[in-house]
């Protein structure tokens, strides 16, 4: 049993123990920047990708109805699909109930929303493009400026093929993104809690991804399992201090497969970018936990798990009982584009007064269901490895009470009725949400031991991913659906496998999801830059 048990262990109980270490308090007058700075790197700008494109809507990018495609991508495409999904697009300033209200008014403290969420708005994901001849760029290393919506060059040279060889999974592209986290963005806030927090915002990011591409007939399948200490010394990084995620390859316009070139021969000297970042902190404080769970997803990150491995872990078949029925989802046709800008964290901003219509948490569930990251962890066609479970506090036609999601019938098992309003608020942390306001809450939940033991500890990764996935999913829908949403991670995880009894089968909550309508007339000042 690797140290990745463990971890998943204190995040479970972390509401009752709390993590080392105890007592911490951020310096935010020396927090980080909020993404990588390059001094001196040379920057082109990106197009905005915006292309009429009528059949992009949320629908076609969540359950992809027409069928799988695997259309090439550009520059446009690419541009558009960063500049979507981790771009800055405008300010925040609406009156809200998070704590960081009273700062947001100083530019310094700006909050510049994205069209994928993250934990604590910090957007931790860095963000690499690996372009071969293949691609319309010199060939080279990348790094994408969220500030500028610019690729920023770090390398100059055909460097796809060590990409190829750290995957090791034959594949012809020679175009990549790779996701990079440097662990202090995050940490500086959440200390321990951090390696929980980015592996969640990962799987956000390429889920937005696999939603704006799939909308488009564009296909997005990470790879998560590679050798991460190779793509780290490619990138110029320690890998004890930024963790590489995943790997995107990209089908791309006019791409040939037989014209790759090889990755450096044996004994040569191995390419590395060499230009480095500028720390904004005085002080770069590490922590042990994050150390050791790091070093434990990096041991076996090539042992990529066999086809078929990870079915002792993923989600139970639904226990019996009567079922509720749930009406036909609504489709979703919002484009994507627009569904992403719209996406908002509610932060109290929920009104009961206006139920949810069953009809819209049948599509919230629905396509909260269908995700998940795909790539070399995926079984098409297989059981996933999320659940969904639901407390109703106010939806038209259901009696309030906490359901397990049935996503093959398209119903509601009842768990235990009644009103869940006030043990949800007693098991949360903060002040920011009113849960019982909402119209219901939803659990993703994931049998996170299962899946260590099926697939090791870099499994961990995998299960954030995947609840990051869904949470993301989520969001879209309920902005897609003109619904206020919001996710929370400050909940008493073992007080929620108690109410949904969940005990017996190893099922884990791993956030919480909130949606409903929100107040009308809430005071907001809109600001876009994109």
């Amino acid at each position: 049993m690797g140290f990745a048990h463990e971890y998943a262990a204190a995040i479970m109980h972390r509401g009752r123990i709390p993590m080392e270490p105890v007592g911490f308090v951020p310096d935010w007058s020396d927090r980080p920047r909020k993404g990588k700075f390059y001094p001196g790197a040379e920057s082109l700008p990106l197009p905005d990708g915006a292309l009429p494109d009528p059949g992009a809507t949320v629908q076609e990018g969540v359950f992809a109805a027409s069928g799988p495609r695997d259309e090439p991508f550009t520059l446009p495409l690419l541009g558009g699909m960063l500049l979507d999904s981790y771009g800055r697009l405008g300010r925040r300033l609406g009156v809200q109930a998070n704590t960081d209200l009273p700062s947001l008014p100083l530019y310094t403290d700006a909050n510049w929303y994205r069209g994928t969420a993250s934990g604590g708005g910090l957007y931790p994901v860095t963000v690499y493009w690996v372009n071969g001849p293949g691609g319309p760029l010199t060939p080279g290393v990348h790094h994408y400026s969220t500030t500028h919506h610019a690729m920023q060059r770090l390398l100059t040279g055909d460097v796809s093929g060590e990409v190829r060889e750290a995957l090791g999974n034959g594949t012809r592209a020679d175009q990549f993104l790779v996701l990079g986290v440097k662990f202090w963005q995050n940490a500086f806030k959440y200390n321990s809690f951090c390696m929980h927090a980015v592996s969640m915002d990962v799987g956000a990011a390429l889920q937005t991804w696999r939603i704006w591409a799939r909308a488009r007939g564009l296909r997005i399948e990470p790879a998560l399992w590679f050798d991460e200490e190779r793509l780290a010394r490619l990138l110029g990084v320690d890998v004890a201090e930024e963790g590489i995620f995943a790997v995107v390859p990209l089908s791309w316009e006019g791409t040939r497969g037989d014209a790759l070139a090889p990755a450096p021969a044996a004994g040569g000297p191995a390419p590395r970018v060499r230009r480095t970042e500028s720390e904004r902190s005085r002080r770069v404080i590490t922590f042990e936990t994050v150390r050791r769970v790091q070093a434990a997803t990096v041991a076996h990150a090539t042992d990529r798990p066999a086809p078929g491995a990870l079915a002792p872990a993923v989600a139970l078949p639904a226990r019996e009982g009567g079922r509720v029925p749930l009406p036909e989802a609504p489709p979703l046709t919002m484009g994507v584009r627009e569904a992403l800008r719209r996406r908002r964290s509610s932060f109290g901003r929920f009104d009961a007064r206006e139920p949810l219509s069953a009809g819209q948490l049948a599509a919230t569930l629905a396509a909260a269901a269908s995700a998940s990251v795909g790539g070399d962890a995926a079984d098409p066609g297989g059981p996933p490895l999320a659940k969904l479970y639901v407390f109703v506090n106010h939806v038209a036609g259901v009696a309030p009470g906490a359901y397990e999601y049935v996503a093959d019938d398209h119903a509601l098992r009842l768990v235990k009725p009644g009103p869940p309003g006030a043990f949800l608020q007693e098991n949360y942390f903060l002040s920011n949400y009113n849960l019982e306001q909402a119209g219901a809450v939803v659990v993703p939940a994931v049998r996170t031991a299962a899946v260590l033991d099926a697939v090791g500890d870099r499994g961990l990764r995998l299960v954030n991913a995947t609840v990051g996935a869904v949470a993301q999913t989520f969001y879209t829908t309920a902005s897609a659906l003109g619904l206020g949403g919001g996710v929370a991670l400050g909940f008493d995880t073992v007080s929620f496998v108690e109410e949904l009894d969940l005990a017996g089968s190893g099922e884990a909550p791993l956030l919480i999801m909130l949606v409903g309508h929100e107040r009308p007339g809430s005071a907001d000042f809109r600001y876009e830059i994109a």
